[in-house]
């Protein structure tokens, strides 16, 4: 039986965030694997209410697990290392991380409980990691978090290079710079590359990225032409951003405070490991409620709507005792991430009604995009000259057109999205299968399947109420007084101006004198014919279907 190279997403394919990847070599049906990055996406109330994280369901991946080798983690954003405290269990292998990411790593799996033990901290290239048939390099790349890196991955049928979120920079602030001369080095060893696993989010931007650098003048005369205070949002684990920020505030004369949980831990973390290094020091939320506001600056989590955090609950009034007034600044150094829009909408319109100030990025003035644009992606292509591109990491459009340019280039493409296994043995691609490839929703403490009717069910209770019936059925199999109910979500009156509850206890009291006996001594025909009525007053009422539960009770002889 001969080996094959194989690779399969289970996340981050057709849509951006949620990554999760594995690779695989060996006899057909018993590669050895190797996974790539457990990340989460973000629940929405109109598809997701009330699940606090989304995740790849790894159920392929749990069945195979005597076939895994390893988990390797390329940065610390959420979308890449978020489902690690959530979905490790279920695997229980050794994860490979950089410093960086690996103390983030540890930080969650011990605040879940986890002992972090399974973290195996590795430098970059030229260190490798062996994992079965595959051996692994970390290649630092620039991206809008430290120490991101691609994996360069040797395996016995050729080179794999799979690209995670990069950019193009060679001043990125905070991290390492991308290094042309590195990746020629790894263009030409060998018989090269004969995989690009590419990242695709950017590909319909056409002008090439900016540095980070280009944003510390603009922000330095912002702050400093601005009188009140000034508040900046961007992603909390932007530690570049916030080091800019920081430094632009002191130039003016401001006090720094930094708010949000992520914030504090991501600068946290990046100052242990020695990644920022020349942090100008910032004061505490009580020492910047005392500080006369034209001296003060807040940076704070939440450019993306985030109910919970800090500049959604500025947006609503006081937060730590400090709250934003008119004259005041507020600065969106993000971009806001489709589906968010709502959200920042919301909190720009509070804002406007303080009297506040709010600045926006539209011009790229005060952000730039961590992920290669289109003529970064083109220049990647040209440096390495795989034989084969398979983008990743975005919506299918994203995925489409990656590979739409790579075909113009002449390099065997394809288009794979969650579930989508490859064959990537020989000099162009194939599918090789389908695998089920769903989500696991974290809802409060729990994991649960998006298909295990929970969610369902929740909406719709809020798209139609809910009803609970309950009667007494006595020892002779006679109603015990009549059904009472109870409504949730739905009006109190309908449209014959009558209490909705009554009409349709009325309804259920007639329904119970007249019941036949077999029906009265059956739960489940009971259940059916009330719920039945109640779904018809409702409906007739009021327009709506509800959710309806039915209790009988039933006493029981001596």
């Amino acid at each position: 039986m001969s080996d094959r190279l194989i690779y399969l997403p289970l996340g981050g394919a057709g849509e951006i965030g949620m990554n999760a990847y594995v690779y695989g070599y060996g006899p057909k049906g018993k590669e050895r694997l190797i996974a790539i990055d457990l990340g989460v996406t973000f629940p929405d109330m109109d598809s997701t209410p009330g699940v606090d994280l989304i995740m790849a369901d790894l159920s392929w991946l749990e069945k195979n697990a005597d076939r895994i080798e390893a988990i390797f983690i390329t940065h610390a954003h959420e979308d890449h290392i978020g489902a690690l405290p959530h979905l490790w269990p279920k695997l229980k292998k050794p994860v490979y991380a950089r410093r960086f990411t690996g103390r983030i790593g540890q930080m969650k799996l011990e605040e879940a409980g986890i002992a972090s033990d399974c973290l195996r901290i590795v430098r970059p290239r030229p260190e490798v990691i062996e994992a079965g048939p595959f051996k692994v390099q970390f290649v630092p790349l620039s991206h809008s978090i430290p120490e991101s890196s691609a994996l360069v991955i040797d395996t016995p049928a050729g080179r794999i290079v799979h690209s995670g979120d990069f950019k193009l920079d060679g001043n990125p602030v905070v991290g390492e710079p991308f290094d042309a001369e590195l990746w020629h080095q790894i263009a030409n060893e060998g018989d090269g590359v004969k995989v690009l696993t590419c990242d695709s989010t950017n590909v319909f931007s056409p002008n090439p990225g900016k540095s980070e650098a280009t944003l510390v003048e603009p922000l330095r005369e912002l702050i400093a032409g601005r009188k009140g205070m000034v508040v900046a949002t961007t992603f909390a684990s932007n530690v570049a951003r916030v080091k800019t920020l920081t430094e632009a505030a002191k130039a003016a004369g401001r006090s720094v405070c930094l708010l949000g949980r992520a914030m504090k831990k991501m600068v946290t973390a990046a100052t242990e490991t020695a990644v920022l290094t020349g942090m100008p020091g910032t004061i505490s939320a009580e020492e910047a409620a005392e500080c006369p506001r034209e001296n003060l600056m807040l940076i704070v989590t939440g450019s993306q709507g985030e109910r919970r955090a800090a500049t959604a609950q500025l947006s609503r009034g006081r937060y730590l005792g400090l709250e934003m007034k008119a004259g005041d600044t507020f600065l969106f150094s993000s971009r806001v991430i489709p589906g968010n829009e709502r959200g920042v909408i919301r909190i720009i319109n509070a804002f406007s009604e303080m009297g506040v100030d709010v600045v926006e990025d539209h011009n790229g003035q005060y952000h730039a995009s961590g992920h290669a644009n289109r003529p970064d992606l083109e220049a990647v292509h040209d440096l390495l000259k795989p034989k084969i591109l398979i983008p990743m990491h975005g919506e299918h459009r994203h995925l489409r057109e990656h590979a739409r340019i790579g075909a113009e280039k002449g390099l065997a493409s394809i288009v794979a999205v969650n579930g989508t296994m490859i064959d990537i043995t020989g000099n162009a691609p194939s599918i090789a299968e389908y695998i089920e490839a769903g989500r696991t929703y974290l809802d409060g403490s729990v994991l649960i399947g998006a298909m295990d009717g929970v969610v369902r069910d929740r909406i719709r209770m809020a798209l139609n109420g809910h009803i609970l019936i309950t009667t007494i059925i006595d020892e002779d199999d006679q109603p015990l007084g009549d059904a009472w109910v109870e409504m949730m979500g739905l009006p109190e009156t309908g449209r014959s101006g009558a209490a909705l509850a009554d009409k349709i206890e009325d309804e259920l009291a007639e329904f119970l004198e007249n019941a036949p006996d077999k029906v009265v001594a059956s739960d489940p025909k009971m259940d059916e014919a009330m719920r039945r009525i109640a779904r018809q007053v409702a409906m007739e009422e009021v327009g709506k279907k509800p959710e309806v539960t039915i209790v009988v009770s039933r006493l029981m002889a001596d």
